[in-house]
């Protein structure tokens, strides 16, 4: 049975950009995120509290969170990769955090210099101190469905993983399709052996749509009961540690699908086309997101367009 609603978890500010060839101004990272918000997503990934030489287009996070105004309704949550990120992050008044890491060892290493068991070691200091300050703590666990080092993937290894980091307190497990290979029979494998730990309220999907295949696979996940997708704007995204994988799954194009399916998600599709037209000028290419792009292509001359100036 497909659930009747279904939560958006809008991660372009943050994993989109962080993609992106051009930085940014800050006010005009300030402007894609309140879009975003004005289009009704009530979950937004907003940047990442790493040390600015790792993340140059993210490098101003802690002065974003302080210069939003945050909407009612809306929760802003960012990536810490230490205890140094999380005080960050608690100083600028994020609610939300989370921590990151891979199902295997070589992509875990490229992408956070760490093996598995090292990054466990350290989530170990930043999710109960996270809990202990009240904030809601979610788990990245990447790779899943094929890691572009060691080609398949032991998902039994992954299901142990995340095991071990709700151990420490993480309430919501976000499971990656880094690659962007998978397809819906694999979908539903790996979810039912997740869902023989874990509730489908706790887990999240996150598809990169290198095959094409992320909405089918999101479709497969609905019908086993998983609810929470994330979404980039446009497809803006990627992973600079996974070769040839293409962008996150377009949050307009899931929206899309679903209102057609009559599921609801409480997102306003025509704002989030105008977000989108927005994050293309901002970044100054054509996104790939499908129907962000008909959308576009059906305006007319002249029509107005949202202002990239800053």
């Amino acid at each position: 049975m497909l659930p009747a609603r279904v939560t958006l978890y809008e991660v372009g500010p943050r994993d989109g950009l962080q993609n992106e060839s051009a930085n940014l101004s800050l006010e005009a990272r300030v402007r894609l995120i309140e879009a975003l918000a004005d289009a009704a997503l009530k979950r937004i990934e907003i940047g990442s509290f790493v040390r600015p030489d790792w993340i140059p287009q993210l490098a101003d996070t802690d002065q974003l969170a302080r210069r939003l105004v945050r909407k009612p309704g809306v929760r802003y949550a960012a990536l810490v990769p230490n205890r140094t990120g999380l005080d960050r992050a608690v100083a600028a008044g994020m609610g939300e955090v989370a921590v990151f890491m891979s199902a295997t060892e070589s992509h875990n290493r490229k992408n956070t210099n760490k093996t598995v068991a090292q990054s466990l070691e350290q989530f170990r200091e930043i999710v109960p101190a996270a809990k202990k300050r009240g904030l809601f703590v979610r788990g990245y666990l990447s790779t899943i469905w094929g890691c572009p080092y060691e080609g398949k993937v032991d998902v039994s290894r992954a299901v142990q993983i995340a095991r071990e980091l709700r151990a420490m307190g993480c309430d919501e497990l976000s499971l990656g399709d880094t690659i962007g290979v998978g397809n819906p029979r694999q979908t539903r494998e790996i979810l039912e052996l997740f869902l023989r730990d874990f509730p489908a309220s706790m887990l999240a999907l996150h598809m990169h749509d290198t095959h094409g295949t992320a909405l089918a696979n999101c479709l497969a996940a609905m019908e086993l009961g998983v609810s929470t997708f994330d979404t980039s704007i446009g497809g803006m995204g990627g992973c600079p540690y996974a070769p040839g994988a293409a962008g996150n799954l377009a949050t307009e194009d899931l929206v899309s699908m679903l209102a057609d399916m009559g599921i609801e998600t409480g997102v306003d599709l025509d704002k989030l086309i105008q977000a989108g037209a927005l994050a293309q000028e901002l970044v100054g290419h054509k996104l790939s997101g499908r129907r962000l792009q008909a959308a576009l292509g059906r305006r007319t001359p002249g029509e107005a367009r949202p202002s990239a100036a800053t």
